[in-house]
């Protein structure tokens, strides 16, 4: 069953981290903000939800770079029930998608439970300021490609945070696989 995120609490500061990522380093908000704001998305490397987006977030990955905006995205799920979402397997998902941002683990889940992440895909957009002001979706896709024509609404959002520091007032939510949380 998809899981689907509250509605957003936006205004609010972004929850920092420091975390590995798959290319070797170790990332805190501050290195992957943008000049004019950041996305962190929590994401995972079996959900048919994020398999069938992969090509459309590398692609807005790099058009939010191109507007100064910074790209993360976070695996929390639980390893040992989900093995496909090991930080190893991590790596390969990464290399074989073209992930041109940083793919972090965050093993304890702490990050995920600071942000009250609740699906794979789940995107926070965040302002210069590290303030959250959008908490919706990539566009319409969710295990198939979205209808031709449709709206990059991330890609719009994060545009519209770049040029005034708001999210829009409208924001349709994520809607992917819930969060393999672990035991106890």
């Amino acid at each position: 069953m998809a899981a689907v995120p509250p509605k957003a609490k936006l205004g609010v500061p972004a929850p920092d981290f420091r975390l590995p990522a798959t290319d070797g380093g170790t990332y805190a908000l501050g290195d992957v903000a943008g000049e004019k704001g950041t996305v962190v998305v929590f994401i995972c490397n079996h959900c048919p939800y994020v398999k069938a987006i992969t090509g459309r977030l590398v692609a807005t990955a790099q058009a939010l770079d191109a507007e100064g905006i910074g790209f993360v995205a976070i695996c929390a799920n639980d390893a040992t029930s989900h093995p496909a979402d090991s930080f190893e397997n991590m790596k390969l998902f990464a290399r074989e998608r073209g992930f041109t941002f940083p793919y972090l683990h965050d093993e304890s889940q702490a990050v995920a439970h600071a942000y009250d992440a609740v699906c794979t895909p789940d995107f926070f957009g965040l302002n210069a300021e590290g303030e959250i002001q959008y908490r919706g979706r990539l566009d319409a896709g969710r295990t198939e490609p979205p209808p031709p024509g449709t709206e990059n609404e991330l890609l719009a959002a994060m545009k519209l945070i770049a040029a005034t520091g708001k999210g829009p007032l409208e924001q349709t939510p994520s809607v992917g696989c819930s969060i393999k949380w672990k035991a106890g």
